[in-house]
């Protein structure tokens, strides 16, 4: 499923996408639940995210949902279907942001559809990948709900980005990151060159990403080489996703690189026909989601 964020990378606000910003579904690697968008995301869309069991994709303020529906997470509510600014899939479920307010539907073993009241107004960003869910509102305050309800006090105020993991949270707050959370593989560790110029974070379900200075930083869970940065995104990186065991990052001209685990082809998209430029990207459970403005066009 999407680690954290499992969350949509979208590269523009999605309220003033124009031709340019929008693009088609693409998808490679492990087709356990998800066998392929639906017709409507072949073109149009301004964001997709990745979870565990099911993608969801933004599209002129509605949203879109197709694989797994043992939770009904594929039966999009008629709140869901315009004026959507921001979309987010976690573990069978959706999260969906309209007029500052979150929207949620699907699997709710934990509460995390149960919204709670500080999430219903002023909120600016979301993220889910798994099962807890996290708010960012207006003054940089976080709100957590689902498996996880616990906010540090550093995360109360002054945050500008937020990112939830398997079991752990990120947010960033003054070019540093905030984690917190399990830490049974040091995913809430953050490493010193992480404590400022930072610009972006993304959690995996055991390991942690930072985007400074466009390269990035990675610690925690690294049995599949995902906590390992390679050469190509050591530099020249706009945008970053942490999926399950592996990660996605985004170049300045549109290339995707990948790495971490493999055994799905998960870090493989030229492989598998994937390539740039892109306009948004999502990681999973050894499953990816991009949006590419023409998804037919050959590499």
């Amino acid at each position: 499923m999407a680690a954290a964020a499992l969350a949509a990378i979208p590269l523009v606000p999605a309220a003033s996408a124009s031709a340019q910003d929008t693009g088609g579904v693409l998808e490679w690697g492990l087709p356990y639940y998800v066998t392929g968008p639906p017709s409507e995301a072949s073109e149009g869309l301004t964001a997709v995210s990745m979870g565990g069991l099911d993608a969801s994709g933004l599209k002129e303020g509605q949203v879109l949902v197709w694989g797994d529906n043992n939770f009904g997470q594929t039966e999009v509510p008629e709140a869901a279907t315009s004026g959507v600014s921001a979309i987010a899939a976690g573990w069978g479920h959706e999260l969906a942001l309209k007029n500052g307010g979150v929207l949620a539907w699907g699997n709710n073993w934990y509460g995390q559809t149960d919204v709670p009241a500080d999430a219903k107004s002023g909120v600016v960003a979301i993220s889910t990948s798994a099962m807890h869910n996290l708010a960012l509102k207006e003054g940089g305050r976080v709100v957590s709900w689902g498996l996880r309800t616990d906010v540090p006090a550093a995360a109360m105020s002054g945050v500008t980005a937020v990112s939830a993991g398997g079991d752990h949270s990120l947010a960033l707050k003054n070019g540093g990151v905030i984690a917190w959370g399990s830490n049974d593989h040091g995913q809430i560790d953050v490493p010193a060159e992480a404590r400022s110029g930072v610009t972006a974070v993304s959690a995996g379900h055991q390991h942690s990403l930072a985007l400074k200075d466009g390269g990035v930083i990675a610690w925690g869970r690294n049995d599949n080489h995902q906590a390992e940065v390679p050469d190509t995104v050591q530099s020249d990186v706009v945008a970053i996703d942490a999926g399950w065991t592996f990660n996605l990052a985004l170049k300045s001209n549109g290339d995707i690189v990948a790495w971490g685990s493999n055994d799905q082809t998960e870090s493989d998209p030229l492989g598998n026909g994937i390539c740039g430029p892109l306009v948004a990207f999502s990681a999973g459970d050894r499953f990816s989601v991009v949006l590419k403005a023409d998804p037919s066009a050959p590499c």
